[in-house]
């Protein structure tokens, strides 16, 4: 199973868009996905039009709002075939708070601990992260292998990924194993010489991690009002084509992965 967190410093650059296309995407090709919200806005539920009553504060306490028992089957929402969601939203403040009262020496490492399924279970695990840096931002860079960052090609794009460098590295001190594997440039407008500028210096920078950009596209920001996916809304839209190169990038690396375990 492979664990991706959807990861930037500053908000507004398409990460719940990439995280829950990504998703959806995967289990359009038939691979067992779970996503899971970490970002007290709550957005991913409303991006796939559902309204789960637990979610991931409840999977982790293993209680619900009125403190009584609840199984971690119970706290996952079937959204669609191959995809399940752990929510988030405001709840998510309680969770912080009850993370940060949990003894030092195992604190960071509970999501990790937690979100361990059978064997065979799931094959992708995607986290779509808040902005900012918390105990709950540390619990999910302990958790993970691979960080896909979104990087808007508009405005302060660069200042955005310099502060999520920090994290990362502070993260990597405890946690080897996690890399950058993805940096994905989102908002690309053609008619802007912003947009190019900022592209071929990303690409100078991350030329292993760099990938396709995604299109500002008229659909794919309408896509979340109707509670679908771009493969759902218009899958013939300018924004579905985009993330299908995305999700084969992220499934040929899959390929390579199996290649090098020799399975």
């Amino acid at each position: 199973m492979r664990r991706i967190a959807v990861a930037m410093a500053k908000g507004g650059v398409g990460k719940t868009t990439t995280a829950v296309n990504l998703a959806h995407g995967l289990a359009l090709r038939g691979h067992r996905v779970l996503l899971v919200d970490c970002d007290t806005q709550g957005q991913t539920a409303k991006f796939l039009g559902v309204a789960p009553s637990h979610g991931l504060y409840e999977f982790v306490t293993g209680r619900d709002a009125q403190g009584g028992a609840l199984t971690k089957q119970q706290a996952l929402h079937a959204t669609r075939d191959n995809l399940w969601l752990l929510a988030g939203g405001i709840k998510l403040v309680e969770l912080k708070n009850w993370l940060g009262e949990q003894p030092r020496e195992v604190r960071q490492s509970i999501l990790a601990q937690s979100l361990v399924p059978r064997e065979g279970a799931l094959d992708y695990l995607i986290y779509d992260c808040a902005p900012g840096w918390d105990v709950l931002s540390v619990n999910i860079l302990m958790a993970v292998e691979e960080v896909l960052c979104p990087v808007s090609v508009q405005g302060a794009a660069l200042e955005g990924l310099k502060t999520f460098f920090g994290y990362l590295m502070s993260a990597q001190r405890q946690n080897p194993s996690l890399e950058l594997k993805y940096v994905l440039p989102t908002m690309f407008d053609r008619r802007t010489r912003q947009s190019f500028e900022i592209y071929r210096r990303l690409h100078r920078l991350f030329r292993k991690q760099i990938c396709a950009p995604i299109h500002y596209n008229v659909r794919l920001a309408e896509a979340p009002a109707a509670g679908q996916t771009i493969f759902e809304y218009h899958r013939q839209a300018v924004g579905a084509e985009d993330y299908t190169h995305l999700i084969q990038r992220v499934l040929d690396d899959d390929g390579k992965e199996k290649f090098k375990q020799g399975t």
